[in-house]
């Protein structure tokens, strides 16, 4: 989440308490208010509170499955003392109903990193979090059959558990997805041995070159996962013969959105991607992106201008394209942070009117409506233009 974008989140950092605090010196441009410092910087749980996951949509229950990868012939980026790269991955697959037990959110210490960190003086107890109730099954037993790969990538600083309800919203439609965290640029990532790593990168991205390595890193780690996961020797997963390599996809968050173009120009296995909110540091090239689909989603700026990024990107793409912004949302929309602000009576950025489940909704539609077409050959009229269903969406031009 760069340039423009970056700007315009960073003056509401400190009033998000789940929002990217950590990474405040890093998101601030020059000239960016300082007025929210002053806002409340803890919060109490009301009594009793509870966050339920809305239901995914489609035909299929939801499996889990955490995986612990290690690239043996890539030093980590960040803290190359640590040894290979290592990533935590959730898996999502396409599963019988009735089998397995109930998957946690999140680890309780990578929960109580991220409140403490987001939410300095916190005093929201951690089981806030870790009680969320999710819908995937731990152990499930898989579906018969091949389905396309999603890799997801979330934004900087969160946990990969912030894109949970859409990960679980793909799989029931039949997609298997591959969530992914990228250690040490967030808040926490809790490890088999037990070991929670934190944020090393946050607060060191103050240039546009900066944020445009983190995005290749991002790159190489997706490329690695999906090497991991559709080698025909050893796989890393025991159910990857559901995975159909011909069919792959990538969607993110933030700077997991942005980290899709290098993606798609590099790995040519990643047939389709889309960007959740994320300005592009590492822009669509003039040469394009071999005709590969994208699809971008956002939340209007301040007195309608627009993410120069995006404008010299989508210039740049040559192949199926959409630019989508949703009326009344903010930057978490697209993620479930604000079920949490909505549960916690948490303030959202002023201008903000979407419903919490009202933002998952539409962001689970149409990501989902882009690769059922580009992955399954699907037609999708939603895509054509605007609906009197879902009137908070524009197409851009």
């Amino acid at each position: 989440m760069t340039g423009i974008r970056r700007t315009a989140a960073a003056a509401l950092l400190l009033a998000l308490p789940l929002s990217v605090v950590a990474a405040a010196p890093a998101l601030a441009a020059p000239g960016t208010s300082t007025a929210a410092a002053s806002a409340p910087a803890s919060a109490t749980a009301p009594a009793g509170v509870h966050v339920d996951l809305p239901r995914p949509r489609g035909p299929y229950a939801v499996g889990r499955e955490i995986l612990h990868l290690v690239d043996q012939h890539r030093p980590d980026p960040w803290v190359p003392s640590a040894g290979p790269r290592q990533l935590m991955v959730s898996m999502y697959y396409p599963a019988k109903a009735g089998t397995g037990g109930p998957a946690p959110y999140m680890t309780p210490e990578a929960a109580r990193l991220m409140l403490d960190t987001k939410l300095p003086g916190n005093t929201i107890p951690t089981e806030v979090v870790t009680g969320t109730r999710t819908w995937a099954r731990s152990d499930a037993l898989p579906q018969h059959g091949r389905f396309p790969l999603v890799v997801l990538s979330p934004g900087f600083t969160m946990p990969r558990t912030e894109l949970t309800s859409l990960a679980e919203d793909l799989t029931g439609r039949g997609y298997v997805v591959a969530l992914v965290d990228h250690t040490y640029e967030n808040t926490g990532t809790t490890f088999p041995d037990g070991q929670t790593l934190t944020c090393v990168m946050c607060g060191k991205l103050k240039t546009k070159e900066a944020w445009a390595a983190l995005n290749e890193s991002r790159a190489k780690d997706v490329s690695f996962v999906i090497d991991r996961l559709t080698t025909h020797r050893n796989p890393a997963w025991r159910y990857a013969r559901m995975i159909d390599r011909d069919r792959i996809g990538m969607a993110g968050h933030s700077v997991g959105g942005a980290a899709t173009v290098p993606s798609l120009l590099t790995d040519d296995r990643i047939r389709a991607g889309v960007d959740l909110d994320g300005s592009m540091d590492f822009p669509v090239p003039a040469t394009g992106l071999n005709g590969k689909p994208f699809l971008m989603i956002g939340h209007p700026l301040d007195d309608g201008q627009e993410d120069p990024s995006w404008t010299e990107s989508w210039a740049n793409l040559d192949g199926w394209k959409r630019w989508l912004t949703v009326a009344g949302s903010d930057h978490g929309t697209f993620t479930d942070n604000p079920l949490f602000f909505e549960k916690l009576g948490l303030p959202e950025p002023p201008g903000t009117t979407i419903g919490a489940e009202r933002g998952v909704q539409l962001t689970r539609e149409y990501v989902a409506a882009f690769f059922d077409l580009h992955l399954k050959g699907i037609d999708q009229p939603i895509l054509d233009g605007p609906t009197p269903d879902n009137p908070e969406i524009s197409f851009h031009p």
